[in-house]
């Protein structure tokens, strides 16, 4: 079941609530809805950490646990994959974003030589900022989308596996009636 397999790479809850950068929220990181581990509140760690993990922010974690406080997802697994971007996957995300959000604005090819100095930045901000951010949230939207109904799917196709296990005696006993 996923539970099982998600439980063994979650974070404890208690070392997550000691975190100080997660301070800010106080009492609200009590609440057990946040911490509670079922289809509902996996898929939608899942897609708000995937979603948080494609946007340029240099406090991911910390936007990632705002959100999954206001929708009430689990905290520890939406703040764990935002992780996925990390120095090394970065640069690929990045470009990634960035070809994504050209290809939607229809901007030609530019040619990119690295320098290190103010105007170079501003300059950079001008031309490439608008396609990459605009490919940061199609890309985020995206795979935040995929992570909530993979999870979903992935879900639910355990359980019914792991009913079909089960002997026919125990089936019919424990027969749920649908409306």
């Amino acid at each position: 079941m996923p539970r099982k397999t998600l439980k063994r790479f979650m974070p404890n809850h208690e070392l997550i609530k000691r975190q100080k950068a997660l301070k800010v929220f106080g009492n609200v990181l009590y609440n057990p809805n946040l911490w509670v581990l079922n289809r509902r509140s996996a898929s939608g760690a899942f897609a708000v950490g995937l979603f948080m993990c494609f946007l340029p922010l240099p406090s991911q974690m910390i936007f990632a646990a705002a959100m999954a406080i206001i929708l009430g997802v689990n905290l520890p697994l939406a703040v764990a994959l935002v992780w996925i971007s990390n120095p090394i996957t970065m640069p690929v995300m990045f470009f990634l974003a960035y070809k994504v959000g050209a290809w939607v604005m229809q901007t030609p090819h530019q040619e990119f030589r690295f320098e290190l100095s103010w105007h170079f930045l501003i300059e950079q901000a001008t031309t490439i900022g608008p396609p990459f951010l605009l490919g940061c949230a199609i890309c985020g939207l995206l795979f935040g989308s995929m992570g909530y109904f993979g999870i979903r799917g992935v879900w639910r196709y355990s359980v019914v596996r792991s009913w079909k296990k089960r002997p026919a005696w125990q089936r019919k006993h424990f027969k749920i009636k649908r409306k």
